[in-house]
């Protein structure tokens, strides 16, 4: 029996993480060891790159004969590094099972480095530290320099969920890319030991739609067209139907190798090559295939996330960041929302979104570092945060994924050399919309709200029973759509907007259960105030009303509007 278990090799550009792959593996794909001609001309991995490394079974994982089969997955260290999660949707689907964090010995941790260890946490469970190029310390001094790096990256990872991991040393390639072959790598069968003690068994599930992403598409002389890549979901067998969705394509599978032998099936965590006829594999260097019309094309959706807490600044709405999801990184913009403040402790259940509910619109994403949680006038008073987010991503072009995918925000444009962590926010896509039109089809669905509160003042009293107020309106607001609208004065009364007073914004106020004694009092005062003050003199008497240090009667009035919503209706509980 074979074992596979999936091994992400990550780190920051040019820390010998190709090197360390060749040196590991004994089997290469189509895709190992930077085959592209690009990668070569350039002298760095510009894809993943996937070759296999083949040990005998350890104990741990069993009794009887087998073998353990490595995959090693070569990830780009520069801008794209971030498709590394591309094999890690749905989550609850590790394709990554172990994570090996290559750290040039002498550099230390890198921007890229710390971003591999932030994707490490969102998307795998078991780590490895790998110290390599540690031929380049001087001999005399290279026992101390590996411990002094050791103790460093212990520091590191204490507040992670790697604390404790496993910290190696080689030289995956002594003397650099130009020394000769006959060279042997530094600490490698070390490391091979380590990663067979830290292999576990995979959950893996073949049920459910085939989904695969494909990160490679080559054709082979009378054969037909291979695309190879990593089964996200379900299986596949001889002779299915498969689906190239971004094509609307449907092809059937001829034949399938596993690192160069013939299958007949293969499920979730697999690594394979799939061979179908009459398809030109320019059309498609990668992307997703599945199961017929189980994947489906959107333009915007909603997802639950999380703050990266190395993220630098505020996460703020209508804001854009590249968005990765499904096999692509797109442009988007962001519409944050949380729970109604009543329900910010409430339990929500996971990987599912209620429509039927209220949800409040904000600025920005709530954090302890947001501006709008911070309470200035009491620092040490406790800022309550909802325990859950969503957003609304607004894709600018399409994308194919599944539900419940992975999605990752970033500011790639970021300058790689800032020491600054580009990835933003996590979370999972709860909701996809198809529809182009999903701004007048979908989006109407969405409760979320703005609450709105405008502030005014009692001009002068009617009778026992109304009231005249100002500054609620500006001089060209039609007041006939705020009628009906509950008031509530600061002296503690009840009103409904009854109508437009006058042509200069000046509106009427029912009291349903009369003025109190003390409020017609103040009023009263007031406007005795007003007119000595001005006797008919409207200049004097908006100053005498400024110089006024009397408080006069506000109204408040507060309402929500849903944000969606086409008529823009107030409403109030």
């Amino acid at each position: 029996r074979v074992l596979n278990v999936n091994v992400g090799v990550l780190g920051h550009i040019d820390s010998g993480k190709t090197a360390l792959a060749r040196a590991l593996s004994t089997t290469g794909s189509t895709a190992a060891f930077d085959r592209a001609p690009q990668s070569r001309a350039r002298g760095i991995t510009l894809d993943l790159g996937f070759s296999c490394l083949r040990t005998a079974l350890p104990p741990q994982l069993g009794p009887g004969p087998g073998e353990l089969q490595f995959t090693l997955v070569d990830c780009p260290g520069h801008a794209s590094l971030i498709r590394i999660l591309t094999v890690n949707s749905p989550p609850g689907a590790q394709i990554i099972d172990l994570m090996m964090l290559v750290i040039d010995v002498t550099k230390g941790m890198q921007t890229q480095s710390a971003e591999c260890l932030v994707i490490g946490q969102i998307a795998c469970q078991k780590m490895v530290v790998v110290l390599n190029k540690i031929d380049l310390l001087p001999e005399g001094k290279r026992q101390s320099a590996i411990e002094k790096m050791t103790k460093k990256m212990q520091k590191t990872l204490e507040n992670t969920k790697f604390c404790g991991c496993p910290i190696v040393a080689v030289a995956a390639k002594p003397g650099g890319p130009e020394a000769p072959e006959s060279e042997n790598p530094l600490g490698v069968s070390e490391l091979i030991e380590v990663l067979k003690s830290q292999a576990y068994l995979p959950s893996r599930d073949p049920s459910g739609h085939f989904l695969m992403a494909v990160d490679h598409c080559f054709s082979i002389k009378g054969q037909g067209t291979v695309m190879t890549g990593t089964i996200l979901s379900g299986s596949v067998s001889l002779g299915d139907n498969v689906e190239i969705p971004a094509l609307k394509v449907t092809k059937k599978v001829k034949s399938m190798q596993m690192f160069h032998t013939p299958v007949t099936y293969a499920m979730q965590g697999d690594r394979v090559g799939i061979c179908v006829t009459q398809f030109d594999p320019k059309l498609l260097e990668r992307g997703l295939i599945c199961t017929p019309e189980s994947l489906h094309t959107i333009h915007a959706a909603i997802i639950s996330l999380k703050k990266i807490q190395y993220f630098r600044g505020a996460l703020q709405t209508k804001a854009k960041f590249h968005i990765t999801v499904g096999h692509e990184t797109v442009m988007g913009r962001v519409m944050f929302f949380s729970p109604a403040p009543a329900d910010f402790n409430e339990e929500i259940k996971e990987n599912a979104f209620d429509f039927e509910k209220d949800y409040l619109y904000q600025e920005e994403y709530l954090s302890k570092d947001s501006t709008s949680s911070e309470n200035k006038e009491n620092d040490q008073a406790e800022v309550q945060l909802p325990r859950h987010q969503w957003a609304l991503l607004e894709f600018e072009k399409p994308v194919t994924c599944p539900k419940l995918c992975l999605v990752i925000g970033s500011k790639l444009d970021t300058d790689i050399h800032a020491n600054t962590c580009r990835l933003a926010f996590h979370g999972v896509l709860l909701q996809g919309m198809e529809d182009k039109n999903y701004m007048e089809t979908f989006l109407p669905k969405l409760k979320v709200y703005k609450l709105k509160h405008k502030e005014g003042q009692v001009e002068r009293v009617m009778d026992d029973y109304s009231v005249i107020g100002r500054s609620l309106f500006k001089k060209e607001t039609n007041i006939q759509i705020f009628v009906g609208l509950k008031v509530k004065l600061s002296t503690g009364e009840d009103g409904i907007i009854e109508g437009g007073f006058g042509q200069s914004g000046k509106f009427k106020i029912r009291i349903p259960d009369g003025l109190k004694p003390d409020t017609k009092m103040l009023l009263a005062v007031a406007s005795k105030k007003k007119s000595k003050a001005g006797k008919g003199d409207t200049t004097k008497e908006d100053e005498s009303v400024k110089n006024d240090s009397s408080q006069p009667v506000t109204i408040s009035l507060l309402f929500k509007r849903y944000v969606f919503d086409t008529q823009k209706k107030m409403i109030q509980s």
